[in-house]
C-alpha cells in the first residue's frame, strides 16, 4: 500500500508556501494550501467550470516568497479508480506561468498543454526566474476543444501536490547551466539567480562570485578583501605589494622588507632573516664568527698544533704555527683541521723520516768502505806527467812506517798550464 505522505524535494520552493485560487468548492478540505502541504492524499478543489457552467476559467497560484531561478514544475492531479480518462480530460488544456508580481497577463509562459491528454503525474522543465507560479485552465463557450477534453459541466480542478524545483545546488542562471565557483563561505551553495555567495566567500577567495584565489600573504593569515583581493590590514612579514604577492628582494627581509640581511649570509629567508651562513660564521643571522673552529657552521676544530688553537675561520689555516716533536724541529705552518689533512701530514712526515734514514745509511756505508780500503791495502800514487823523475812504492803496514826517499825539490821545473 502506497503511503500518502509526500517527501518534498530538497530544492522544493513551493512547500508550505502561501497559495491562493480563483474559487473554492465549499468546505474546509479543498483550500489552495492543500496543493503544497506535502501530503498527496489532500488536494485543493475549485468549483466546476465548463460551457454549461457560470465559471469559465480557473487559476491557482503559489507565492515562493522571493525571486528564484526555477528549474522544473511537477503537478500531481487527482485520480479516481476507473476514472483516469475523465480526470485527464479535466486536466487537459492547462497552462503554467512564472510571474514576478502575481499577474498572469504580465507573466512568462512556462508551459501550454496541447491536444494530447496530459498524464496525471506531470512534469516539465521551466527555466525561468520569478516569484509566483500560476496554474491556469479554461473552458470557454464557442471553442472546439480536442477529443478527450472534458467541456461540459462538472470540470473540477483538483491539484493534490505542486512542486516547484529551483536550480540544483552549485548551478545558477536562467537555464541552470552556469556552475557556481564552489568557494562560498561554509560550503553554502551560491545564489541560484545571480551565482553570488550571499554569505560571502570562503577564506582565501574573492571576487563577485568568489572565483579568484587570494595570494595568501595577508597579515595574521587574514583573508583578502572580497571586493578586490587586497589586504586591508597589511602584508605578512616578508611580503609587499597591493595584493601582498611580492616577496622581499634578495638581501632584505621582515615587515615591509625594511631589514637587511647580514653580509655573512649565504641565503637569507625573506620572512625572518634566518640565514645559511658562509664558512666561518654561525648563528641565526650569521653574526657570530667561529672561535677555535672554522668552516661552514664552524663544524671543524682548529688543529691542536695551532698556537692557542686559533686559526683562520674560513679555511683553518693556523694564525701562528707551533713546534712539535721531541727535537723541536718541525713546525706546522698551515692546517686544514680535517682528519684527512692530518693523516696526509703524518704520512708525509713518515716518508721524510724514512727517506732521510735510507740516505744516512748509504752515506755511512760509503764511509765504511772508504775507511776499510785506506787501512787494509796499499795506495798507489800515479802521475801522468813526464816531469816526475821517479815514483816510489809506499808499503803501508801497521804498526810501523818507512820514510819516503824523495829527491829535493822534484817540482821546481814544473809548469802547470
Amino acid at each position: 500500500m502506497a503511503s500518502d505522505c509526500y517527501s518534498p524535494f530538497k530544492n522544493d520552493l513551493s512547500y508550505n508556501k502561501n497559495a491562493s485560487q480563483s474559487h473554492t468548492l465549499p468546505g474546509p478540505l479543498y483550500g489552495a494550501g492543500k496543493a503544497v502541504d506535502g501530503n498527496i492524499a489532500t488536494c485543493m478543489r475549485t468549483q466546476e467550470i465548463g460551457q454549461n457552467s457560470p465559471d469559465k476559467i480557473v487559476w491557482w497560484r503559489v507565492d515562493l516568497g522571493g525571486v528564484f531561478n526555477i528549474y522544473s514544475v511537477n503537478i500531481l492531479f487527482k485520480n479516481y479508480d476507473g476514472y483516469e480518462s475523465r480526470q485527464r480530460g479535466r486536466f487537459a488544456g492547462f497552462s503554467l506561468y512564472i510571474s514576478s508580481n502575481g499577474e498572469r497577463t504580465s507573466s512568462s509562459l512556462c508551459y501550454e498543454d496541447g491536444p494530447e491528454l496530459p498524464p496525471l503525474n506531470f512534469s516539465t522543465e521551466c527555466m525561468l526566474s520569478g516569484r509566483y507560479v500560476i496554474f491556469y485552465n479554461e473552458r470557454l463557450d464557442g471553442v472546439n476543444y480536442p477529443a478527450g477534453y472534458e467541456v461540459e459541466a462538472n470540470v473540477f480542478t483538483e491539484l493534490c501536490e505542486v512542486t516547484v524545483i529551483e536550480c540544483p545546488d552549485e548551478w545558477y542562471g536562467l537555464d541552470c547551466k552556469q556552475q557556481c565557483s564552489g568557494h562560498c563561505r561554509d560550503n553554502d551553495p551560491c545564489n541560484k539567480v545571480t551565482g553570488q555567495c550571499d554569505k560571502g566567500c570562503a577564506h582565501g577567495w574573492y571576487g563577485q562570485h568568489c572565483e579568484h584565489r587570494c595570494v595568501g600573504h595577508c597579515i595574521n593569515n587574514a583573508s583578502c578583501t572580497q571586493a578586490n583581493g587586497t589586504c586591508d590590514g597589511g602584508c605578512a612579514t616578508g611580503w609587499i605589494g597591493s595584493f601582498c604577492e611580492k616577496a622581499c628582494e634578495h638581501g632584505r627581509y621582515g615587515k615591509n622588507c625594511l631589514h637587511i640581511c647580514s653580509s655573512n649570509c649565504k641565503t637569507c629567508e625573506h620572512t625572518d632573516g634566518a640565514c645559511s651562513c658562509h664558512a666561518g660564521w654561525s648563528g641565526p643571522n650569521c653574526s657570530t664568527g667561529c672561535t677555535n673552529s672554522y668552516g661552514e657552521n664552524c663544524q671543524y676544530s682548529c688543529h691542536p698544533f695551532c698556537a692557542n688553537q686559533t686559526c683562520d675561520r674560513v679555511d683553518g689555516t693556523c694564525a701562528i704555527a707551533s713546534k712539535i716533536g721531541i727535537h723541536g724541529d718541525v713546525a706546522i705552518l698551515e692546517n686544514s683541521g680535517s682528519n684527512q689533512k692530518e693523516d696526509t701530514w703524518t704520512t708525509g712526515l713518515s716518508i721524510s723520516v724514512g727517506f732521510n734514514a735510507v740516505l744516512l745509511a748509504i752515506v755511512l756505508l760509503l764511509l765504511w768502505r772508504f775507511y776499510t780500503k785506506v787501512h787494509s791495502g796499499a795506495i798507489k800514487l800515479c802521475w801522468e806527467s813526464s816531469l816526475y823523475e821517479k815514483s816510489t812504492h809506499i808499503d803501508v803496514r801497521e804498526p810501523t812506517y818507512q820514510e819516503l826517499d824523495l829527491k829535493e825539490n822534484p817540482y821546481q821545473n814544473t809548469n802547470i798550464n
